[in-house]
């Protein structure tokens, strides 16, 4: 992945994206610039992330779309925290792979039966 800065070289940035049953409806997506131990962690609506791969979708804090060309064998991620914006360039390929695992695991539309309502619930009024 690389990230896209305007007027300058793109800086390669390491994304390790992650999936977890029991929160079905999202992909966390850990990113570190090559030369740095700092990451960032952002959390990705994971229908967000298989639609933008197909066209341009999101608004707000994050978008994404596929790079122009008959091949559109890569894809721009936009995060647009108040901090600052940052843009970066995937391989497609890569990212289909991942989320056909997710899918493989949690099929699309099959995601209310993979939340535990108990445990959601008990979370948020301990923290209320």
């Amino acid at each position: 992945m690389q990230l896209v800065v305007p007027h300058e070289i793109s800086a390669p940035v390491s994304m390790r994206l992650r999936y977890e049953p029991s929160d079905p409806y999202v992909v966390r997506a850990a990113f570190t610039a090559v030369d740095s131990d700092e990451t960032v962690e952002w959390i990705i609506g994971r229908d967000l992330l298989i639609d933008g791969l197909e066209g341009p979708v999101g608004e707000g804090d994050i978008s994404i779309w596929p790079a122009d060309g008959p091949d559109r064998s890569d894809s721009y991620i936009l995060l647009n925290p108040p901090a600052g914006t940052a843009l970066l360039k995937a391989r497609t390929h890569e990212i289909k792979t991942f989320l056909q695992g997710t899918e493989d695991l949690v099929p699309r539309g099959a995601e209310p039966g993979h939340i535990d309502l108990d445990t959601s619930l008990a979370h948020f009024l301990a923290e209320g």
